[in-house]
């Protein structure tokens, strides 16, 4: 599998804000921000639809099909990205492969997080307000759907504001924009959607299931841990942030398992990775920083291990993460 592979592949299986509990506001109304909030958080999991979302970052634009079936079976998704590098997504319930014609791979995993558009927000959630100002705009039009724009306005420079459209009817988030302060960094919009029970399950189908018999398969194991089990720890936490999981993880074209660290603010998300030297290939010295919409990337080495931090935050805030990783030290004699 290429490296650009591999990096396309990390963005598509880039954790989402893990499942909490939520002590949901009982005068949550239609006039409250957060009362449109979890109708977003619940609607994918409530409802059949299909169309095709565009997705704009950095001046350019890619264009995907997406299908969703919840019914007796469980819930199921396809998703098709329609331009440049060919890739498909069928997701049945937990389990996601991802489809890469053109290195003829497919990768198939466990998603442990959620973090698909529209399913964009965890189910529940908690402490958004601890880092945002929750705040209910006008209502707009979206792909002839007339929908109720939410905006989540960061506290701090530490992450971006989000704003959301959410549908009236059916609380599908319907278009999301990321941005720092007035600049668009990010977006996801439905140019056409259809909800509702109509929506075939036969859409479903798929040739890529047969065509990859013969193809790379890469099966990513994780072990989740429990805290702080993990050789490789974060000393200290940007404001709102908290650890929701520890795990090893084998990915592909590693030889061992990568140490995998996910933190969340509720809406943002990041992980860190770290892996020996020996088994990276990654022609990246310490201190690279990149970055691809929302999307920002920061790499430094200790202890002859690569570090890799990735999150949909401010390159502030996944250099002060990533430069936080220490090495515990190890008890006993």
């Amino acid at each position: 599998m290429t490296s650009a592979a591999q990096f396309l592949l990390l963005l598509l299986l880039l954790p989402g804000a893990a499942q909490f509990s939520l002590a949901q506001n009982a005068t949550d109304s239609p006039s409250d921000a957060l009362y449109w909030l979890n109708k977003v958080a619940a609607a994918p999991r409530q409802h059949n639809y299909q169309g095709t979302f565009v997705y704009y970052a950095d001046g350019n634009i890619e264009t995907s099909h997406i299908v969703h079936i919840v019914d007796a079976q469980g819930e199921r998704e396809k998703i098709e990205v329609l331009d440049g590098l060919a890739r498909v997504v069928i997701r049945n319930d937990d389990e996601v492969k991802c489809y890469f014609p053109d290195s003829k791979t497919v990768v198939t995993e466990r998603r442990w997080f959620r973090k698909f558009f529209p399913d964009i927000l965890p189910q529940p959630f908690e402490n958004i307000n601890n880092s945002y100002f929750v705040k209910k705009d006008k209502q707009e039009r979206i792909a002839g759907n007339v929908s109720q724009v939410i905006f989540l306005e960061p506290r701090d420079s530490l992450r971006y504001g989000h704003r959301i459209w959410v549908d009236i009817n059916t609380g599908l988030a319907l278009k999301v924009a990321i941005v720092d302060a007035n600049r668009k960094v990010e977006q996801f919009a439905f140019a056409e959607l259809k909800i509702g029970e109509d929506v075939g399950a036969d859409l479903l189908n798929s040739s890529y299931p047969e065509m990859a018999v013969e193809w790379h398969n890469h099966n990513l194991t994780t072990s989740v841990l429990r805290k702080r089990e993990l050789e490789w720890q974060i000393k200290k936490l940007p404001a709102g942030f908290k650890i929701v999981i520890e795990m090893k993880r084998n990915l592909a074209g590693k030889s061992v398992r990568v140490d995998h660290i996910a933190l969340t603010d509720g809406i943002a998300n990041v992980s860190v990775f770290i892996q020996p030297m020996s088994d990276s290939k990654s022609p990246h010295a310490s201190g690279f920083l990149s970055n691809r919409g929302a999307t920002n990337i920061y790499v430094r080495t200790i202890d002859d291990h690569m570090v890799t931090t990735v999150g949909e935050v401010p390159l502030e805030t996944v250099k002060l993460i990533g430069d936080a990783v220490f090495k515990q030290q190890k008890s006993g004699g």
